[in-house]
């Protein structure tokens, strides 16, 4: 079983702005400050693309993890999905997708995650709300960055 969610962020500004954005190693890392976030393998900075990985280290939940992901897809300024390669999921990967709007645009954010330590209902009730919480702040990271 896997837990799935989707966040959805109006924004002020084009859609390739905000694609342009989410492929931002350098503002990635300013959103997760908290969690001790750096990249230590692969693209560490600057734009990723297609195909192309980072790994990860931060520490959530007190405990220190690395996690690898890869951009295994890409439709520019449209879509593109980053999804693990190795770290402490059984499966993860996020979706985003960017619309215009008449306003500016719509970016949506869709997690589908699987823990190797919890339970289908732990992850939703405390996997899925933390990690909501941290694209909440990577979102509005980004936001303050583009504008």
């Amino acid at each position: 079983m896997v837990s799935a969610f989707t966040l959805v962020t109006e924004c002020p500004v084009p859609a390739g702005a905000m694609f342009a954005a989410s492929l931002d190693i350098d503002l990635h890392l300013e959103s997760m400050r908290d969690s001790g976030e750096t990249a230590i393998d692969g693209v560490r900075s600057g734009r990723i693309g297609l195909n192309e990985t980072v790994t990860w280290r931060a520490r959530h939940f007190g405990i220190w993890f690395r996690m690898t992901s890869q951009i295994t897809a890409l439709d520019e300024p449209h879509r593109f999905v980053d999804q693990q390669v190795a770290g402490p999921f059984r499966s993860f990967v996020h979706e985003h997708l960017f619309e215009d709007t008449p306003d500016g645009c719509r970016m949506t954010d869709t997690i589908t995650v699987a823990s190797p330590v919890f339970g289908v209902l732990a992850e939703r009730l405390v996997l899925v709300p933390y990690l909501r919480r941290l694209i909440r702040l990577r979102n509005a990271t980004l936001l303050r960055a583009v504008r």
